[in-house]
């Protein structure tokens, strides 16, 4: 389903009392759930509800039920009020069987694209039917693809939720902060708590992969041999005094000048060959 044909859909239904669901394993919470938050409440007359998962464990739920709501929350400000801590609804089933209890007559389901068959054919199948998990009998109940693979998939394609555990075990502050959304400025404290979840200790030193920025030409020049050498004949830029290198030193030259016989220290951009 379209964007579009989304949009229309919901618009329709808002009028006769929708609700729109999320839920998910958050764990951690990325950048990639933020955008099917954001697609989820676009429709402004339908309440929206955000449901985690309450699953904890040391390699694919490390964080903590509430630890991820504090984190959904900071992370996901504009849906703050949206993000629930509701220790009833422990799965999809739960979150309908409530919506349902509350009066809704239209329910939206919103998940990664690679999902939507698989929620489409279980939820739609118990829809009008007495089972363990409750009862919900909505007019409409359907399963939306927000246009992006399931953020809480387990392989580690695009930035997943998978791929920030790996980061966060390695201690690779730099890879967990690129799944960040814009404007989240605690993924230190985030990235501690995945790790306190895996059972290992926090960290506040962390691994940087992080190119260093080129030292200048003139420094890399100079360093190779490139650029000065005894007895050269230089310029001083700022004076246009002319003398001969006299001594090469780590960071700065010394040079014995023409009329006043003297030796001055240079920085290496203070001076250039003098070509005449």
């Amino acid at each position: 389903m379209t964007i579009q044909r989304f949009k229309e859909h919901c618009l329709l239904e808002a009028k006769q009392e929708t609700v729109i669901i999320n839920f998910g394993r958050f764990n951690p919470p990325t950048n990639g759930h933020e955008k099917l938050l954001d697609f989820s409440s676009k429709v402004a007359s339908a309440t929206h509800r955000v449901y985690a998962s309450q699953s904890n464990d040391t390699k694919k739920n490390p964080l903590t039920y509430k630890d991820k709501i504090k984190f959904m929350r900071k992370m996901f400000p504009k849906h703050a009020r949206n993000i629930l801590l509701d220790k009833k609804v422990r799965n999809f089933f739960d979150a309908l069987v409530i919506a349902y209890d509350d009066g809704f007559k239209n329910c939206i389901i919103v998940v990664g694209s690679d999902r939507v068959n698989e929620f489409d054919k279980v939820l739609n199948k118990y829809n009008g039917v007495k089972a363990k998990h409750g009862f919900y009998d909505f007019k409409s109940l359907k399963i939306v693809s927000a246009g992006d693979r399931d953020p809480d998939a387990d392989d580690v394609s695009g930035m997943s939720a998978s791929k920030l555990r790996s980061a966060a075990k390695s201690n690779d502050l730099q890879t967990f902060t690129k799944g960040m959304p814009k404007g989240f400025k605690d993924a230190k404290g985030l990235m501690n708590a995945v790790r306190s979840g895996m059972g290992l200790k926090e960290s506040y030193s962390f691994r940087r992969d992080i190119k260093l920025k080129r030292t200048s030409r003139i420094r890399e020049k100079y360093v190779t041999g490139d650029l000065f050498n005894l007895n050269d004949n230089v310029v001083v830029v700022d004076t246009c005094e002319s003398g001969v290198i006299h001594k090469l030193h780590t960071n700065h030259i010394e040079v014995l000048l023409d009329e006043s016989k003297k030796v001055n220290s240079y920085w290496l951009s203070d001076i250039c060959l003098n070509k005449e």
